[in-house]
């Protein structure tokens, strides 16, 4: 192992984690709330929302999110004169909105189904307490049931944004210079593929790293009735002389 290498190697493909980030955070910005689409209208039981919802969940989840990416980049140029027409092919045309697209599609099915359990977890007993109150509609669900929900969404919810981070490595095959992108460029000039991948790889744990304890300290701001509560210490009664 040459460690000046890849301590070179490591100032490289650091100038990508910006756009691996930046790729990472919009996708999972906008597929949540696609995904909350999705897990309501999975649980509004009309078959007319239900059924579409369900069919784009198996869909996405049932197929590789390479593939995906394939045919939104390379499958829609196809189609290039009749999205001139619609004035969409400036935004197909662009790798960095093809990965975006693919990414937030791919996400909002997987995050779906994570905040419909979220949302059908939320204990029944606290729903009737909060209508007993004279709570209902839009203020139940925002006080009451979406509170409970994030806090029970929230473990398996942060692993999807973990995924998600790994998952920009696949925009490097439609050109995007993230982290892997760059390091494939840069294998390609030294041919040094085992230390620039460990490097690589290495920048990636840190940022999963740093996330997860972002997401721990959410869910622990989140959760304060599972803290330990203070220990008390006990009282020293004064002696008496």
């Amino acid at each position: 192992m040459d460690f000046a290498f890849m301590r070179d190697a490591f100032l490289t493909l650091i100038g990508g984690v910006p756009l691996t980030l930046n790729l990472a955070f919009t996708a999972v910005a906008l597929g949540a709330i696609f995904a909350m689409l999705l897990a309501l209208m999975r649980m509004s039981r009309v078959k007319v929302l239900d059924w579409p919802a369900q069919g784009y969940v198996f869909v996405f989840r049932g197929t590789p999110l390479l593939v995906q990416i394939f045919l939104i980049y390379y499958g829609l140029g196809q189609f290039r004169p009749f999205l001139q027409e619609w004035g969409l092919w400036t935004f197909f045309r662009e790798p960095y909105w093809c990965a975006v697209l693919a990414l937030t599609l791919n996400t909002a099915a997987y995050a779906s189904e994570i905040f419909r359990g979220g949302l059908q977890s939320v204990p029944h007993n606290q729903v009737e307490a909060a209508r007993a109150c004279g709570m209902s509609g839009f203020l139940l669900f925002r006080r009451i049931v979406f509170p409970i929900a994030v806090r029970q969404a929230l473990p398996a919810y942060g692993s999807e944004i973990i995924l998600m981070v790994k998952a920009t490595s696949l925009a490097s095959i439609i050109t995007m210079m993230e982290v892997t992108g760059l390091a494939a460029k840069l294998i390609s000039q030294t041919f040094r593929a085992v230390e620039v991948f460990i490097v690589a790889g290495l920048i990636y744990l840190i940022l999963n790293f740093i996330i997860t304890r972002i997401i721990m300290a959410i869910e622990w701001w989140l959760s304060p009735h599972l803290r330990r509560p203070p220990a008390i210490e006990p009282r020293l009664e004064a002696a008496h002389v």
